[in-house]
């Protein structure tokens, strides 16, 4: 039997219990070994799965070292990798939780200071009357330099944060901040403003592959039953069954044309239609004299291949 692929998920907090509702959502089981306190779990259904738990930056880290095969953590952890990550991780699923923007914030009393290019000013400023750099107080190192190199800021030196970046500069270690915040109360709370083109990365979880994990085809096979569920669970919610009765079909077709768009499918004497035109499709069968006609929304949407995980296996045989 070969050796398991290892998927690894948040151990705590408010992502880890997304990430197990999510699971859940997606129909999958997933069984804690060793007790409530395991570090290690199992999913129903996938004997060739072993599932990890650990935090959220350990997640990305063993991404990006190839330690585990996929793994669920931010955008913006796994950007911190920097330039080596396109070719060490592969983001296979964005999952619409665990959201965070990734923001650079200067003091709410610089009222001159609202965007990118104001900085850039002020750090000139800073360095002439001072003959020291602007510190910006960051977890984030290389994403903060690729963005200041992006918009030609380079009077700043980095104060790498070990606790609370938000309270940095009324402690005097720093001027600006490059944080993640999610509603920018506790930005507001510490008297700092957002910059107006200060948005690095609008962040979210996401189910990724680490590119240098110990691959082979019995794991990418794995991989690829895993991903089919998952995909075939999100296609199910964005997509509606129309039936109407046998004997009407040829009318019925002719008027839901128009909303067959690429990904739709017709099926017999129905069709599948994506959410945003289930009414519109249905007012076009009841002019046309269809009925009656029912609706249902399918719990999955099985597709015969995944675009996810062919560009995986590409990557990988390269």
């Amino acid at each position: 039997m070969s050796e398991p692929m290892i998927i690894a998920i948040p151990s705590k907090g408010r992502l880890k219990e997304q990430v197990e509702a999510w699971l859940s959502d997606c129909g999958f089981n997933l069984r804690a070994a060793g007790g409530a306190r395991g570090y290690l779990a199992t999913l129903d259904g996938f004997d060739d799965v072993q599932v990890r738990l650990a935090s959220a930056s350990d997640i990305a880290a063993g991404l990006i070292d190839g330690e585990f095969h996929l793994g669920v953590t931010g955008e913006d952890l796994l950007r911190e990798a920097g330039e080596t990550m396109e070719s060490r991780v592969m983001l296979l699923a964005a999952l619409g939780f665990g959201r965070a923007d990734l923001i650079v914030a200067a003091p709410k009393s610089w009222i001159d200071v609202e965007t990118m290019a104001d900085v850039d000013d002020v750090a000139h400023v800073f360095l002439a009357r001072t003959g020291r750099r602007l510190r910006v107080a960051t977890k984030y190192l290389a994403q903060t330099r690729a963005f200041f190199a992006k918009h030609g800021i380079a009077d700043y030196r980095l104060a790498e944060s070990g606790g609370a970046t938000e309270g940095a500069p009324a402690a005097g270690a720093a001027q600006l901040v490059v944080d993640i915040t999610t509603t920018g109360a506790t930005l507001a709370a510490n008297g700092l403003k957002i910059l107006a083109d200060g948005v690095i990365l609008r962040s979210q979880a996401h189910l990724a592959a680490g590119l240098t994990a110990p691959w082979d085809d019995a794991r990418l096979a794995t991989c690829r039953r895993l991903m089919s569920v998952i995909e075939a669970r999100a296609r199910g919610k964005t997509i509606a069954s129309l039936v109407w009765p046998g004997e009407q079909d040829k009318a019925a077709r002719a008027a839901v044309a128009p909303f067959i768009a690429p990904g739709e499918a017709a099926r017999a004497n129905g069709v599948l239609v994506s959410q945003t035109n289930l009414f519109a499709a249905a007012e076009a069968l009841a002019h046309a004299g269809v009925g009656p006609v029912s609706v249902t929304h399918p719990a999955y949407v099985f597709e015969s291949r995944s675009d996810a995980v062919d560009r995986l296996a590409a990557v990988l045989s390269a």
